[in-house]
């Protein structure tokens, strides 16, 4: 399957940020990374892929409520190992969403601006873009709305274009704010504790029938899961 075969539909502008936009993702660049400094991290990777030396590219499958620390995560571990490594992740096309790509941005990450309910084609085509140009992809399966705790198609259907391997990614924390959003978003407190863990990574084959790719997204639910502990 090729980009080509991607639906189409007429162009839609993400909304951009605005200057208190700008100001509150400087804050919380600023505040996420005052708070990680302090965290007592553990990891434990069960792909073999970062170690190792290996270069290929990988879709990491992260929850929702844990995006405080996620790209924090990303720069503690992968490009520890392996500086040349780059990532694009997939936000939102709204007003929120500005002001989070404007974060993305300051962590020197690439945002590919949609979701499945606005402007998702276009992003589609995006995220295989960057990929294309070596970049690691993130993406949050139960995102935007969720339900929570529920891997979406989204991320099967980016695998199986791209034939990248998702990599689930989870982490728990000793000590939180649980916000009363639909996710119940993780804030890291101070001097807590985060558990990080890589699962097995789970590949989509190109030719993947209907059924397997059911098959496969229930698997990579079941593993997200099990590195899942709130």
């Amino acid at each position: 399957m090729s980009t080509a075969s991607l639906p189409t539909s007429a162009p839609v502008v993400p909304h951009r940020a605005k200057w208190h936009g700008l100001l509150a993702a400087r804050l919380i660049w600023l505040m996420s990374s005052s708070v990680a400094a302090t965290l007592r991290w553990r990891w434990r990777d069960e792909t073999n892929l970062f170690e190792n030396g290996g270069k290929e590219p990988v879709i990491f499958c992260l929850w929702h409520n844990r995006l405080a620390l996620s790209l924090i995560l990303f720069r503690r571990y992968v490009q520890a190992r392996q500086p040349q490594r780059k990532m694009a992740a997939l936000v939102s096309a709204s007003r929120d969403g500005g002001m989070l790509a404007r974060v993305l941005e300051l962590f020197d990450v690439e945002p590919v601006r949609g979701s499945s309910s606005r402007r998702g084609p276009q992003a589609l085509r995006e995220l295989v873009s960057a990929a294309q140009r070596g970049r690691d992809l993130a993406i949050t399966p139960d995102g935007p709305r969720g339900p929570c705790y529920v891997v979406q198609e989204g991320i099967v259907s980016l695998a199986q274009l791209t034939g990248m391997a998702i990599v689930p990614a989870s982490f728990h924390l000793s000590c939180k704010w649980r916000l009363k959003t639909w996710d119940r978003f993780q804030v890291p407190l101070p001097f807590a504790r985060c558990e990080v863990q890589l699962g097995m990574p789970v590949r989509i084959p190109r030719d993947a029938s209907g059924a397997e790719r059911e098959r496969l997204r229930a698997e990579l639910e079941a593993r997200m899961r099990a590195i899942t502990r709130d």
